[in-house]
């Protein structure tokens, strides 16, 4: 099972200097990968997120790209549905590019409406648009010239080029709990999931495996971690291997950088040997 953890780019703790020496001491630790998450304006008296300052998950992990050598870099989750694909595609074909092909796009469609109407995107069309949006991204990919008849999406393409292709295809992850959303991640490349306690993963992982019973289909889980819960994650992480879980990518909570470090340390020690 690998392991991976999320890099500090959220609230007092996000900064250039966190976010490099979060993402070398994945790379020295051994974590397979380094993980950011989106929201790009809140509410302000929302109440979740607790903190607006939410670093651009693209750039940061085009920052630890730059630093590191090894580690994969995801994001947990973009939410496509808010972004138009055509630059996004561009981006996320650059990092890719950039960092040798690290990239894996863990996608979700989204839960904050205010924050759907702030950027002028229908939130009710949330799913047709992911849906599109993603068929979008993998024609451009892939094709040169491109022609792609969207319906949801304001876009034109017809007989059109984009340039830069990845380098190696992009693994998309799709995130949430709903039946679309684990109908859309049958589809694709694996599912990042979260709030999955350890006696219910051996379900989820046979729903998965009843589809998708290649290693071709990865289930990842997302968990949160602090100062006062990470020694104990051990058993946790013991029974989502045994249920059949391949990738746990671990959050921590500490809103200091230092403790950041030494819990992600511990949460490395509690994962040896699984």
């Amino acid at each position: 099972m690998e392991l991976g953890i999320h890099l500090p780019h959220i609230g007092r703790k996000a900064g250039p200097d966190t976010i490099r020496r979060a993402a070398i001491q994945a790379e020295q630790l051994g974590l397979a990968d380094v993980w950011v998450s989106e929201h790009i304006i809140v509410p302000k008296d929302g109440g979740y997120p607790p903190s607006p300052n939410f670093w651009d998950p693209v750039l940061t992990l085009t920052w630890a790209a730059a630093c590191t050598e090894r580690v994969r870099l995801g994001t947990s989750v973009l939410v496509l549905p808010m972004r138009h694909p055509l630059p996004l595609a561009k981006e996320l074909a650059t990092l890719q590019n950039l960092s040798n092909g690290r990239l894996i796009l863990g996608a979700g469609v989204g839960w904050l409406e205010a924050e759907f109407d702030a950027l002028g995107v229908p939130f009710k069309e949330r799913g047709r648009r992911m849906d599109e949006g993603i068929a979008m991204m993998k024609a451009v990919w892939s094709q040169d010239p491109v022609t792609f008849p969207a319906k949801y999406i304001p876009a034109v393409i017809n007989n059109m080029r984009s340039q830069p292709q990845p380098v190696k295809p992009i693994p998309i992850w799709i995130g949430g709990s709903s039946d679309a959303a684990i109908n859309r991640a049958l589809r694709l490349d694996g599912w990042h999931g979260s709030r999955v306690r350890p006696e219910s993963a051996a379900e989820v992982v046979k729903r998965f495996r009843a589809v998708r019973p290649g290693n071709d289909f990865t289930i990842s889980l997302r968990i949160n971690i602090n100062a006062n819960n990470v020694d104990d994650t051990r058993a946790a992480l013991a029974a989502y291997k045994a249920a059949g879980i391949q990738h746990v990518m671990a959050a921590p909570e500490d809103r200091e950088i230092d403790p950041y470090l030494k819990t992600v340390e511990r949460f490395v020690k509690a994962g040896e040997g699984l």
